[in-house]
């Protein structure tokens, strides 16, 4: 995702410097003009505003506090941008750390995926003070379409852990439809054709759909490469497990969404992309 994003900005004239842990990410970058930086310190450093897209909570809390963290380095005025998905509680700590150094922190998390990435239109759910969000929007214009203030810090991280459980149970719900259609007889862009001119509507149908061959240019036609892996998927359905028992909310098919994806990661579908749930329900109702 960080990739895709980085080229955008350099595409709409920014300057950039570059990190990531495999230094073979930022090749690529190094020779459309990027500088690159050893550590996040050193790119905090010199940056005054800086963007972050990791993979947990983790991850942010190590980019942002470790040894060689953002916050070891940061210049007072400084605007740190973090896109990843991760705990609202971690985003909203990580804020107050951040305010300490007299720095403005937002959480962005974003979505639309690889593909929405290279196409800089991915949407941007910005939670974080007003005064961030309006310095923040044109520069987050350059990778999206659609950039959302949701309310003060850690609203950006709760918008997306909703907005990726329906994702996730409207995708399972496209694959069972499907599979029951293909073994009822009907051809997978019949059934697709019917549901995208009726009332089972959605963007896991008429954008993303999982019947390989029906879409081109998304992982499904792809043999499930690129895209948003099964693992990702997982780990945000769990955000938001943790989020409803916090707040006592029932969510009775965002749980077993997460079985389903849990035991697709450990059935080896966990670098593939989360549309490959329409081949383990294929395989699981053989």
């Amino acid at each position: 995702m960080g990739g895709p994003m980085a080229k955008n900005l350099l595409d709409a004239g920014h300057k950039l410097v570059v990190h990531d842990v495999f230094r073979e990410a930022v090749v690529d970058l190094k020779e459309l003009g990027a500088a690159t930086a050893a550590t996040p310190r050193e790119i905090a450093s010199t940056a005054s505003v800086i963007i972050t897209m990791l993979p947990s909570s983790p991850n942010v809390k190590e980019v942002y506090c470790g040894e060689n963290g953002i916050l070891s380095t940061v210049k007072p005025g400084s605007l740190l941008i973090d896109t990843s998905t991760i705990e609202p509680a971690v985003a909203q700590e990580v804020c107050e750390l951040v305010r300490g150094k007299e720095s403005r922190f937002l959480d962005a998390p974003v979505s639309g995926g690889v593909t929405a990435a290279k196409g800089a239109t991915l949407t941007f759910m910005v939670g974080g003070e007003e005064a961030g969000y309006e310095q923040a929007e044109q520069i987050l214009k350059n990778m999206g379409k659609n950039v959302i203030h949701t309310g003060p810090s850690g609203t950006g991280q709760a918008a997306k852990i909703c907005n990726n459980l329906l994702l996730a149970v409207s995708m399972i719900g496209v694959s069972e439809a499907s599979n029951l259609a293909i073994r009822l007889g009907l051809e997978p862009e019949m059934i697709a054709k019917v549901i995208n001119s009726s009332s089972g509507r959605c963007w896991s149908s008429d954008t993303y759909n999982p019947c390989p061959g029906i879409i081109e240019g998304i992982p499904s036609s792809n043999n499930y490469q690129g895209g948003f892996a099964s693992q990702l998927m997982a780990k945000d359905l769990g955000l938001a497990q943790n989020a409803a028992t916090v707040t006592k909310t029932p969510t009775p098919l965002g749980s077993l969404a997460h079985q389903i994806y849990r035991m697709m990661c450990n059935d080896g579908y966990d670098q593939l992309d989360f549309s490959s749930v329409f081949q383990f329900l294929k395989k699981e109702n053989k």
